[in-house]
C-alpha cells in the first residue's frame, strides 16, 4: 500500500538564507547565537535548548535536536537530500509533505524583511525537492502583510513544485476566515493550492499553538460558510490531532440547537449532525496515532483523514512509526484494509493534489 507522509518538516539553516547575502536585504538574515543558560531561562528558554535565531532584533527558537530521537541534522536541514528519500524508502513511504519549522513562530510587522525571508525559503526548499521528481513536496510560506504579493507567490509557488499553502490560525491577529486573506485563497483556488493551517504561534508570546486556533478555524469555515465563497479551495488542519472533533462538532451542534430553541428541536447523537460535514466543506484533517480511530470515523471523516509523522521533530506530534501504525489498525480490525488505504494514500493526494 503507497503511503504519503502529509506533515513533515525541515530544519532551516544558514544555507536557507544565503541568496540574501550581498542584497540589500542582508541584514534581514536570522543569525544563529547560544545563550548561557541564565540568560536563556530569563528568556524563556530552556537551559538545555537555548539555541536562537536572533531575527529582526528579537530572539525566537532554533531548536537543538539529538540524532537518537531525530533523524540525522543533513536529513533534517535538507542537506543530503538523497540521504533523507533512502530514509522513507526504508519507512516504506512514496511522498512527504515538508512545512517549515522557522515560519511556526516567526511573525513580523517589517513587510520588507517578512517578503524577503518568506520568498527566500520558497525558492530555497524548491531547489531541494526538485531533483525528488515528486518525492519531496512542499507548503509555501506566504508575505502575508501584502495580500497582493502574497497572491504573486502563490503563482510561483505552483509553478515550481509547492503542494500546498502553510497558514496558521491566528495570522496578523487575524481569524482564518477574515476577508484581508481573500485575495489569496482566490490565488490559491485558481492554482489548486490547498489551504494548510498548521498549529504554530503566530502571535508574540504565545504557546496555545495546538487545539484553540485549529477548533477555532474548522468552527469559522464552518459557521461563515467560506467554503462556498471559494468553492475550489480545500482545507486543512494539520498537526492538531483529531480528538478534538467530536468536541468542535458539539460546539456547532450546542450553536444550531441555540438558532432552533423553542421550536422542538432534540438531538439524539453528536455526530449525527455532521455526517456530511467534513466532505461538503471539503475540510482535511491529519490524526495523531492515539486518536480514538473508531470514534472519528463516526463523524463522517472516512474521505478526510491524513497521517503524518512531524519528521524531523519531536515535539507531542512526532511519532516516525505512525504510518505503520494506520496499517496496524487494520491487523487489529479497528479499521478496515479501504479506510486505512483512504488514510494513507487517497486522503492526502486528494488534499494536496498529488
Amino acid at each position: 500500500m503507497p503511503m504519503i507522509d502529509a506533515d513533515t518538516h525541515v530544519d532551516e539553516s544558514e544555507d536557507t538564507w544565503a541568496k540574501l547575502e550581498g542584497t540589500p536585504f542582508e541584514k534581514y538574515i536570522p543569525v544563529t547565537v547560544m545563550l548561557p543558560p541564565d540568560e536563556a531561562k530569563r528568556a524563556g528558554f530552556s537551559a538545555t535548548n537555548a539555541r536562537c535565531w536572533i531575527v529582526e532584533g528579537r530572539l525566537q527558537n532554533r531548536a537543538l535536536r539529538d540524532e537518537i530521537n531525530h533523524p540525522p541534522r543533513a536529513r533534517r536541514e535538507l542537506e543530503d537530500v538523497p540521504g533523507r528519500v533512502k530514509h522513507m524508502d526504508e519507512m516504506g513511504v512514496d511522498a512527504q509533505v515538508i512545512f517549515p519549522t522557522f515560519f511556526i513562530r516567526y511573525n513580523s510587522r517589517n513587510v520588507e524583511a517578512e517578503h524577503a525571508l518568506t520568498t527566500t525559503y520558497n525558492r530555497w526548499i524548491a531547489a531541494k525537492c526538485a531533483p525528488t521528481k515528486g518525492r519531496l513536496r512542499w507548503a509555501a510560506v506566504l508575505p502575508l502583510l501584502d495580500p497582493q504579493k502574497a497572491a504573486e507567490e502563490v503563482r510561483w509557488a505552483k509553478a515550481n513544485g509547492a503542494c500546498g499553502i502553510f497558514k496558521r490560525g491566528f495570522d496578523l491577529d487575524r481569524k482564518v476566515t477574515d476577508p484581508y486573506f481573500f485575495p489569496i485563497y482566490e490565488e490559491a483556488a485558481a492554482q489548486d493550492l490547498p489551504l494548510c493551517i498548521h498549529t504554530g504561534h503566530p502571535l508574540p508570546g504565545t504557546e496555545w499553538d495546538r487545539g484553540f486556533p485549529i477548533i477555532h478555524s474548522l468552527s469559522e469555515i464552518v459557521t461563515t460558510k467560506l467554503p462556498e465563497q471559494f468553492p475550489k479551495l480545500r482545507f486543512g488542519l494539520i498537526e492538531a490531532g483529531a480528538s478534538w472533533i467530536p468536541y468542535s462538532v458539539a460546539m456547532m451542534g450546542a450553536q444550531q440547537r441555540a438558532q432552533q430553541r423553542g421550536r422542538g428541536y432534540r438531538f439524539t447523537r453528536i455526530f449525527d449532525l455532521t455526517q456530511d460535514l467534513f466532505r461538503k466543506n471539503r475540510v482535511f484533517v491529519t490524526l495523531d496515532g492515539i486518536d480514538d480511530i473508531e470514534t472519528l470515523l463516526k463523524y463522517g471523516t472516512e474521505d478526510s483523514l491524513m497521517m503524518g509523522t512531524d519528521y524531523s521533530h519531536t515535539d507531542i506530534s512526532a511519532n516516525l512509526s505512525a504510518l505503520q501504525e494506520v496499517r496496524d489498525w487494520v491487523d487489529q480490525e479497528r479499521i478496515s484494509e479501504s479506510v486505512a488505504r483512504k488514510i494513507l494514500e487517497t486522503n492526502p493526494k486528494n488534499f494536496y493534489g498529488l
